[in-house]
């Protein structure tokens, strides 16, 4: 089997590294630290499960690499247009 980097490969990888990180790394104040509650990162939890998911699917329907490419990351355009959009709704 070969293993194939793609967008929501990279977007899950980046979110679970930014879990990690809030988890592992001591609670302060300093400046510039932002701490996320437990809801933010059960959130996050979500975001990683749903993109390894979303990966698979579409690994599975598409075979050719440059069409999961194109198709990924239409997906990730659409879906951080649809979260802004309820942002600015509520």
């Amino acid at each position: 089997m070969k293993f194939r980097i793609t967008p929501l490969n990279i977007i899950g990888a980046v979110a679970l590294g930014l879990a990690a990180f809030n988890i592992l790394s001591p609670k302060n104040n300093a400046p510039g630290h932002v701490d996320m509650s437990g809801f933010y990162l059960l959130i996050l939890g979500c975001l990683i499960l749903v993109t390894f998911i979303t990966d698979l699917i579409f690994r599975f329907t598409l075979k050719d690499l440059k069409r999961i490419w194109i198709v990924e990351s239409i997906f990730i355009v659409f879906t951080a247009i649809l979260i802004l959009i309820i942002q600015k709704l509520s």
